[in-house]
């Protein structure tokens, strides 16, 4: 059983483990790579650097200094969070038990492009099977990603009915297993619907071979699981029934306690300002909360 599992390692995700490390929690951190940080060409505003950083190199020196410390960083995606009492964060390289987990994995900055998905959100479109399956039940649903996360919703879902498809997007499938469930890999066009989602309208894939081909072929569904990329900490949250605010964000009160107890969050995922300052002061609120809540549920 671990003490805290910290999910990220950006500057959130890194102070905490540094504080965690350092208040004896022996922190396990879980990354699946940079996120939002590799679009920061230079960061200058930030106290104690003399010339500017890139946000790889950013990243970089906050995963040396953590290892340097004894952090334990395991590369590995992160599918969801079971539990109450304790937690289990389930990977692609398996479970593992914790006490605590710090969310800390940035917030997912855009929406994908596809028409219909933000005009027809609450009417169809979710971005949670944990909290809308049971919605669902016997009836034709979509999920839409092409990796594990979009098989791990596709796989919350076949309990409640067995018409599932994946669809792709046009991406190559990058599942890491094998699994019985459909797959589409053709274009998505649009999220059709009035009052609520009755489809989705795809780019047929005989239409760029053959010039007299229908454009487009009509997929009837009821409801679209949006599951693009990795599970974010605000998906993840709202998975665990964590409050989220209207705009998407974790909340969270002063010490970086989420509604769950034992669940903590810190940097952009909590909203407010999208700051490297930010994240690293959240980061180890979150810390030294979690470890406070450690020592009290093992006395207890």
């Amino acid at each position: 059983m671990e003490k805290i599992i910290i999910i990220g390692a950006g500057p959130a995700g890194i102070s905490a483990a540094l504080y965690a490390a350092r208040a004896n929690m022996d922190p396990l951190v879980i990354n699946n790579g940079i996120g939002a940080l590799e679009k920061a060409e230079k960061i200058e505003n930030y106290y104690g650097m003399e010339h500017p950083v890139s946000g790889k190199e950013l990243f970089e020196t906050g995963l040396a200094q953590a290892t340097a410390l004894g952090v334990r960083i395991l590369e590995v995606q992160v599918l969801g969070i079971g539990g109450s009492d304790t937690f289990t964060v389930k990977t692609t390289a398996g479970d593992f038990d914790t006490i605590s987990v710090i969310l800390a994995t940035g917030s997912k900055r855009k929406a994908p492009a596809i028409p219909g998905i933000k005009e027809l959100e609450g009417r169809g479109v979710s971005y949670c099977a944990v909290c809308d399956a049971f919605f669902y039940r016997g009836k034709d649903v979509a999920v839409l990603g092409n990796s594990d996360f979009a098989l791990h919703e596709a796989e919350q879902l076949r309990n409640v009915t067995q018409d599932v498809t994946i669809y792709t997007d046009g991406k190559k499938p990058e599942f890491s297993r094998e699994h019985p469930i459909a797959v589409n890999t053709m274009k998505i066009q649009a999220i059709e619907g009035d009052d609520k989602v009755s489809g989705l309208l795809m780019q047929s894939d005989i239409a760029a071979q053959d010039a007299e081909a229908p454009e487009n072929s009509f997929y009837p569904a009821d409801g679209v699981f949006v599951a693009l990329g990795t599970a974010g900490s605000t998906e993840i949250a709202r998975q665990m029934g964590a409050e989220i605010s209207d705009k998407g964000n974790i909340k969270t009160d002063e010490e970086m306690a989420t509604t769950i107890p034992g669940l903590f969050a810190a940097g952009d995922c909590t909203g407010g300002l999208l700051q490297v300052s930010k994240a690293v002061y959240e980061g180890s609120m979150a810390a030294i909360s979690a470890g406070k809540y450690v020592r009290h549920k093992k006395v207890s």
